[in-house]
């Protein structure tokens, strides 16, 4: 015990039963059965949810995992639109401009900004949703597909991507009137995974560009982005969740099979590889938050209507084993 002193500054105490209020990794002595325990954090997983209507590839999504939105997409540069209320999902008004590989902002699926993407050409256009219909509001400065989007929708950032067949570093950022350019990306990317709570706090993560995929990670605070800590696996064209730049999940994308099924966790520091996704796939939508997100649809080696729902690890008392 003089060890654990020296190292933590406190001595070990003990318990005739679990402490109240723990917290991961406290340890204490159980004077009840003679052993050390400690407060351990499960890994998480993904459970199978109820499956969307219409099979997509690179739609739209945003929302939570009980309050999701899945919009446009691909076959055919769809403009269908469907909610998630945790169980089911159903079709609602369509988007105004069907397309894919757009991007997405918002909390909760009755306020969702869905910004650029690609039908026949690359699209700027910028529609608001309002649980019952889609508005068209201010164009995109910058037409582009396959970017990141963070936010909620009177307050987004939409950053990188593929503009007319070039990658892209070019970030702009929606006051809930108008998109105005700010400052850009260090590296230029698509397909990246980009999640975060604001205009002024956002992360883009992976991607691609001629040059190779990407581990490469970002951070916004509102003026700048600032190179951090790397994925643990450079990939792409898959999907992230998180209202913040630090905390974040990413799951999904490209190379597969090698990361196809991987799910990494941001505490704002590093990255940690966690439990798998069941269906390995890319190109899909995600949305909800760290601890509960939401994986819908995408592209296996056909287009799946597979949804799933991450549950962030329980936390669980552990004997330490002294053998």
């Amino acid at each position: 015990m003089s060890e654990y002193k020296a190292i933590h500054g406190v001595k070990v105490r003990d318990y005739t039963t679990d402490p109240d209020n723990l917290i991961v990794g406290q340890l204490w002595y159980d004077k009840t059965n003679k052993v050390l325990q400690f407060q351990a954090q499960g890994a998480g997983a993904w459970a199978t949810g109820n499956a969307v209507n219409a099979a997509r590839q690179l739609p739209m999504g945003a929302g939570s995992q009980t309050a999701g939105l899945m919009a446009g997409g691909n076959p055919g540069s769809t403009a269908a639109n469907e909610l998630y209320n945790g169980t089911s999902w159903t079709e609602v008004a369509n988007l105004n401009t069907g397309r894919h590989a757009a991007a997405a902002s918002g909390v909760t699926n009755t306020a969702v900004l869905g910004f650029g993407g690609y039908s026949t050409a690359y699209v700027a256009i910028t529609e608001s949703w309002n649980g019952t219909s889609w508005t068209e509001v201010a164009d995109m400065n910058t037409a582009r597909a396959t970017f990141g989007g963070a936010g909620t929708n009177t307050s987004a950032l939409g950053f990188g991507g593929n503009a007319s067949g070039s990658a892209t570093d070019i970030t702009e950022s929606w006051n809930g009137t108008s998109w105005t350019e700010v400052a850009d990306l260090n590296l230029a990317r698509w397909e990246v995974y980009g999640t975060g709570s604001s205009s002024t706090a956002a992360i883009c993560s992976g991607g691609q560009s001629p040059g190779g995929t990407y581990a490469n990670n970002e951070t916004w605070n509102g003026t700048s982005w600032s190179e951090v800590a790397n994925l643990t696996a450079a990939k792409t064209k898959g999907a992230a969740a998180g209202q913040s730049s630090t905390s974040a999940l990413v799951f999904g994308g490209n190379p597969r099979p090698a990361v196809g099924a991987q799910t990494e966790k941001w505490n704002g520091t590093a990255w940690t590889e966690l439990n798998d996704l069941n269906t390995s796939r890319r190109e899909m939508g995600g949305a909800g938050i760290v601890a509960a997100a939401l994986a819908m649809s995408g592209e296996i080696s056909t287009i799946t209507t597979a949804t799933e729902e991450w549950s962030e690890p329980n936390l669980t008392v552990k004997t330490v084993d002294v053998d």
